[in-house]
């Protein structure tokens, strides 16, 4: 028996879908060895959209209308070239929806995001151990900075 694919759908959050994305970003930081705080997740969001400090693509499974990704960007800006910049800093696809289109899907969202807002690019990072991700992207022309050094003050 054939498995049916439902159709995947992404597009621009908005504060309605905070509670959908709060589970997700949730089982994301769960992924990075945090420990679960769906109300800290949920507050975090809220905080983002209040302060529109943060761009949220959702996407969802539009048969079961069930949310089952996200991606995450925050602004920047460059001094040198005097353009916007984003930082791709989270995304996440449940575990059921991976290898089925949908970070791709998000991808696609942010680039065109990004050229919307005439952004000069997106910046991201991921952990070295993360090839999978690692993969996508750099089909998606993103390439591994050799350039320059990146250094990080812990408060």
């Amino acid at each position: 028996m054939t498995e049916l694919i439902s159709p995947l759908h992404v597009t621009q959050a908005t504060i309605e879908d905070v509670e959908d994305i709060a589970h997700l970003f949730n089982e994301y930081r769960i992924f990075y060895n945090q420990e679960s705080d769906l109300v800290a997740a949920r507050s975090f969001l809220s905080d983002r959209f209040e302060h529109s400090e943060s761009i949220l693509f959702i996407a969802k499974d539009t048969v079961l209308n069930k949310a089952i990704g996200f991606t995450q960007l925050y602004p920047s800006f460059s001094s040198i070239s005097m353009k916007r910049s984003w930082i791709l800093n989270d995304l996440y696809v449940i575990d059921a929806y991976r290898r089925r289109g949908a970070a791709q899907l998000l991808l696609d969202a942010v680039k065109t995001y990004a050229k919307q807002t005439k952004a000069k690019g997106i910046g991201l990072s991921t952990a070295i151990d993360n090839e999978r991700a690692q993969r996508i992207y750099e089909r998606n022309g993103y390439e591994r900075d050799n350039e320059f050094f990146h250094y990080y003050l812990s408060l």
